[in-house]
């Protein structure tokens, strides 16, 4: 055994409104105690040095703030290159950027040199655990997840699946890439920390055979997830009206087909109605609330406040490209800009719990992730309120934790983050 200490925050719950505190716990001076890299112990340091466990070894690491691993619920690693491509909105986006770039990673070479930088920008920004695209090629994904497994990482990811309304050279018959996927998920899904994710891009480049026959090889396995986009944008809603006219909304058209399930994870749900937040809440499926690259194409201002009161869970996405950030700090500083936008508010402690806890429990990761439970996989941060000259200087006459944890969301930066550790192993340390 061992044991970090540092000031320890984490939520035991989803803060409540106008009783936020009730759902986090803090240790101004704590203890984090590891063992084979999952968490057996956490309390104040003061109670907890009065009698170690013997031959536990203390890590001091006093002056950070030790929170559990981010989760980012949606982010494209083959668009890490085309980052804050200027001046298009989401369909001419895809075309412009998204289109050509995913077509590189036919080659093994390139899946493997983007997924390497992409998995380290990940640790150095402080998130342990992704829900990711890959492209429609096979090499996308191994290449991805052989790089997550020599981490250690926990990574749910999947092949993309397209047969209509893209590029030739991305377009694939519903049969093969259905076949293909399959073989990924016996060479992949369950192995180590990795999961499998059946990945139709979106609506409008699916058939309808297409995502009958995702559903049933969904169903194949109760444990696979399905990840895809819904109702980013207008013109895109339009569209997906027109390709499935007998559907009632766009969540009906994955609906029809029994892709509305609790393993669901839907990125942006922003153009989207009272019925079909309550389909997603009776399901259990999750939203990604991606704001960053929402207000970078201009797409909308999720509401996030219907959809809690609706009863869905909730993460937040970097979503890389489109998101300008790989850091889950700054996609809360815009989750909460987009709600003072919609005239609603993002409390503190619940921008840090859709950031932690909440991403875990929108991925069905919360019985092993998220907090620091006894039991849960040793997954955490160590943040550094001096990072930058401003942060130290506002941090410095916060008044309590809140005030702090506001402040390092809308200043902090990859610098903040001092140290990354994947299962009790340090994997990232600021040079």
């Amino acid at each position: 055994m061992r044991a970090i200490r540092a000031a320890i925050v984490h939520c035991r719950g989803e803060p409540e409104a106008g009783n936020e505190a009730s759902a986090i716990e803090y240790f101004d001076d704590g203890v984090l105690v590891l063992e084979g890299g999952r968490v057996v112990g956490l309390g104040s340091a003061e109670e907890w040095l009065a009698s170690p466990a013997a031959g536990v070894t203390v890590e001091d690491r006093r002056g950070y703030l030790l929170v559990p691993g981010f989760v980012d619920t949606h982010i494209h690693y083959p668009q890490t290159d085309i980052i804050a491509g200027h001046g298009k909105q989401l369909m001419d986006w895809l075309e412009h950027y998204v289109w050509p770039i995913e077509a590189r990673f036919n080659d093994q070479q390139t899946g493997a040199a983007t997924a390497e930088f992409f998995l380290d920008e990940l640790l150095r920004n402080g998130t342990t655990t992704a829900c990711v695209f890959g492209t429609v090629h096979v090499a996308s994904i191994d290449t991805f997840m052989a790089a997550a497994l020599r981490r250690g990482m926990r990574m749910i990811a999947g092949k993309v699946l397209m047969d209509r309304n893209c590029p030739e050279t991305l377009r694939e018959d519903a049969g093969d890439g259905i076949g293909k996927s399959a073989e990924l998920i016996e060479r992949w899904h369950g192995k180590g920390r990795l999961a499998y994710a059946l990945t139709p891009r979106f609506a409008p480049t699916s058939s309808p055979q297409l995502l009958q026959a995702i559903s049933e090889l969904l169903r194949s396995q109760n444990d696979l997830y399905l990840q895809t986009h819904l109702a980013e944008c207008q013109d895109e809603t339009r569209l997906v009206a027109e390709l499935f006219p007998e559907s009632s909304s766009y969540l009906g058209v994955y609906d029809q087909f029994g892709l509305v399930i609790e393993r669901s994870v839907f990125a942006h749900g922003i153009h989207i109605d009272h019925d079909d937040r309550r389909r997603m809440a009776q399901a259990g499926s999750a939203i990604s609330f991606c704001p960053t690259s929402n207000m970078f194409l201009g797409s909308g201002l999720f509401n996030y406040q219907a959809a809690k009161r609706a009863g869905i869970r909730v993460g937040l996405g970097s979503d890389v490209g489109a998101g300008t950030r790989f850091g889950i700090s700054e996609t809360a500083a815009e989750a909460y800009k987009v709600c003072r936008l919609r005239g609603d508010d993002l409390h503190p402690f619940e921008a840090f719990y859709l950031a932690t806890l909440g991403g875990a429990r929108a991925l069905r990761l919360d019985d092993s992730i998220g907090n620091f439970e006894n039991g849960k996989e040793a997954d955490f941060v160590l943040l550094d309120y001096n990072a930058t000259p401003l942060l130290a200087r506002r941090t410095a006459v916060a008044t309590d934790l809140e005030e702090r944890l506001f402040a390092l969301m809308m200043l902090a930066d990859d610098r903040a983050v001092a140290e990354t550790y994947v299962m009790g192993e340090r994997v990232h340390e600021r040079s």
